[in-house]
């Protein structure tokens, strides 16, 4: 069928242009200061949040676009600022000091396909950098550009292609553009009974394209849960052309063409749409928590549920220091939070099982099990959804608050986690003289791996915070690479994990990205920086 213009609510909010999410979701300054006394060597009042425009120095831009684009491209020196950067811990120490680094001279808003190309010429031929941008979530400096080889920078802003364009209910796909943000990209399908079910932190706040250009990760922590799993189908628009692949269940006809552009960060190209595997929405649903005193066997518990046939929707382990974070637990224990769903039939069952194994490695279940209700499961989904706010009221306090996260196999899994901690904690005690808290949870797992997910708060340096975030990432960098752990399991590369994927990817491989690279973009205008040259 054909689609529709999406129906979702009119935006009264607004998006904070210098921290996660929504201006009026982050906490006041009470709120700030609380936080900030529970972690030693944090100042005694929050910083200010600077004025969008008078707080920051916002010249002209340097160039001007042609008058058949102008409808499509703005130099309004909020919304080039608002575009400026990301969402991680370094964007949003620099932004609260005045300090975003280069703000881009345009922000360009295409309604099709052809306009992406058109953009893209014209900024071939003016010496001007493209940096494709959805729903600016990056927290791996992946939209911001860093030096100053081109002449001019344009934030291309992929959110006003955002419909549903295509539904097959037969075969449960649906062609999708890529700046389709998640709420509105489900509000679309909701009609037809049918879900993407990809479901990361920053679901609200990012786009198809981005999940697709950064290989995102979602929510659900075993089966299908990577975007690479739902892709039938892609376009791309290249300076050198564009790139569309047939829809296909399956081939095995020479290397995927879409597997040179997922994950490619737009450096390659400008993913506009993709046909996507759907399934029907889930009906039945039940999950539950089991405490752990030993989270090493906790951790025995989780690799032999991942090895099972149970599939867990939710297979989520906190460290006890995780775990006390999000209020899921307060006496030192780890928790394991489970969830079971289906669509076509009872899941009970399959959460009894679990709940079995589990208690077969010590665990503990807590509360009524099978009703979702289960105050641990409710403390740790609601801190999910509220830790990226907290997180920048720490900041706020001068505290170093940021995560990281990672992959290995599970016979080096154990170890690492112990080494991550040890060392981070100890390149912090060094650098600031006070205690950090190094937490670690499992996101996703396989059966022959997990990748955990480390939370670092540690009281910032005065003088600059962003250098002392950039030396422990380097120590964690350090570890990952002695374990042979990935440097990223579902953040992206980004500019600030470019160090870690150049020694993780094999030089042969390395040349043929670059070659790549010249072939597409041979005047080297899109998000120069990320992951080659």
């Amino acid at each position: 069928m054909d689609g529709t213009t999406p129906r979702s609510a009119p935006r009264t909010r607004t998006r904070s242009w210098w921290g996660w999410g929504w201006a009026d979701a982050h906490p006041a300054d009470a709120e700030c200061a609380a936080m900030g006394a529970l972690l030693p060597g944090t100042l005694a009042r929050p910083l200010p949040v600077p004025d969008l425009v008078r707080g920051l120095r916002i010249g002209a831009p340097a160039v001007e676009p042609p008058p058949a684009l102008a409808h499509l491209v703005t130099a309004d020196p909020a919304d080039r600022a608002a575009h400026a950067m990301g969402k991680a811990y370094r964007d949003v120490a620099r932004a609260l000091r005045g300090q975003p680094g280069r703000i881009p001279d345009l922000v360009a808003r295409p309604a099709a396909e052809q306009d992406v190309a058109d953009l893209l010429d014209w900024a071939g031929g003016h010496g001007t950098a493209v940096v494709p941008y959805g729903g600016g979530s990056s927290v791996t400096g992946g939209v911001e550009y860093r030096g100053d080889a081109h002449r001019a920078v344009l934030s291309l802003d992929l959110t006003g292609m955002r419909r549903v364009l295509e539904v097959d209910t037969e075969g449960r796909a649906a062609r999708i553009q890529a700046g389709a943000l998640g709420p509105d990209l489900e509000a679309q399908l909701r009609p037809h009974g049918l879900t993407l079910r990809h479901f990361p932190q920053s679901f609200e706040f990012s786009t198809l394209g981005g999940w697709l250009a950064t290989r995102a990760g979602g929510h659900y922590a075993t089966g299908r849960t990577r975007i690479d799993d739902f892709v039938q189908s892609m376009r791309v628009v290249t300076p050198a052309g564009t790139s569309g692949s047939w829809r296909l269940p399956a081939s095995g006809a020479g290397p995927s063409p879409d597997r040179l552009f997922l994950g490619s960060e737009g450096a390659l190209g400008v993913i506009t749409e993709a046909w996507m595997r759907l399934q029907e929405r889930p009906r039945h649903k039940a999950s539950a928590a089991v405490s752990f005193t030993d989270f090493h066997a906790a951790l025995r518990a989780v690799r032999d549920l991942a090895q099972s046939d149970l599939s867990p929707a939710n297979c989520r382990l906190l460290d006890p220091g995780e775990a006390a974070l999000s209020g899921a637990a307060h006496d030192g224990g780890s928790v394991l939070v489970l969830g079971f769903e289906s669509a076509h039939e009872p899941v009970d069952g399959r959460l009894a099982r679990a709940v079995e194994l589990a208690r077969s490695h010590g665990g503990r279940p807590e509360g009524d099990t099978g009703r979702g209700g289960d105050a641990a499961v409710g403390a740790w989904r609601a801190a999910f959804l509220r830790m990226p706010y907290l997180r920048d009221g720490l900041v706020r306090m001068g505290a170093v608050a940021e995560t990281f996260e990672t992959a290995a196999t599970w016979d080096r899994v154990p170890a690492l986690i112990d080494a991550v901690r040890t060392e981070v904690g100890a390149a912090a005690l060094k650098a600031t003289g006070h205690p950090a808290t190094v937490n670690c949870r499992l996101t996703h797992v396989y059966p022959d791996g997990a990748a955990p997910y480390f939370t670092v708060l540690a009281a910032g340096r005065p003088d600059d915070g962003v250098a002392l975030w950039d030396d422990l990432k380097a120590v964690a960098g350090e570890v990952l690479h002695r374990y042979r752990a990935t440097i990223t399991h579902h953040h992206a590369v980004g500019r600030d994990h470019r160090p870690g994927y150049d020694l993780q990817r094999p030089e042969p491989f390395a040349l043929a990205l670059r070659a790549a690279k010249d072939a597409l973009d041979p005047r080297g205008i899109l998000n120069p920086g990320v992951l080659v040259g």
